[in-house]
């Protein structure tokens, strides 16, 4: 069994898109037309582009909206991506206007850090300790 696909609800795709893959660095993996405005927009990891998916889905539905603001509201992200250096990735993001909800700091054998990602949620990054 392996992880093939995991979603983010996001208030706004087109915004969503342009965060995750121009501020991010993800690649564009799908875009689909499903009806209306909604897309099946997915997006992977330029270091491994037929891993994980990772699906930019719309927040419309009231308890993913509920389930979203309750997440940010108490301070949890709701995903986490591996980084190489979690205090370099937080000086580049920071440079590209990114708000961290935490700055940098060691738990344990981890180094973490929170950001807003624009469309709703909470993302942690993570790598090894210094």
């Amino acid at each position: 069994m392996r992880i093939h696909l995991t979603s983010v609800f996001v208030d706004d795709q087109a915004k969503a898109e342009q965060f995750y893959t121009g501020i991010l660095g993800f690649v564009k993996k799908h875009d689909i037309p499903v009806g209306g405005t909604a897309r099946w927009l997915t997006v992977v990891s330029p270091e491994e582009p037929d891993g994980a998916e990772l699906l930019l889905e719309p927040a419309g539905h009231p308890a993913a909206r509920t389930y979203r603001d309750a997440l940010v509201k108490d301070g949890i992200p709701l995903v986490q991506f591996a980084v190489d250096d979690v205090r370099a990735e937080h000086e580049r993001l920071t440079g590209l206007g990114v708000r961290f909800a935490q700055e940098p700091m060691e738990a344990g054998p981890v180094t973490v850090a929170v950001f807003d990602d624009t469309c709703g949620n909470l993302v942690q990054i993570v790598s090894p300790a210094d």
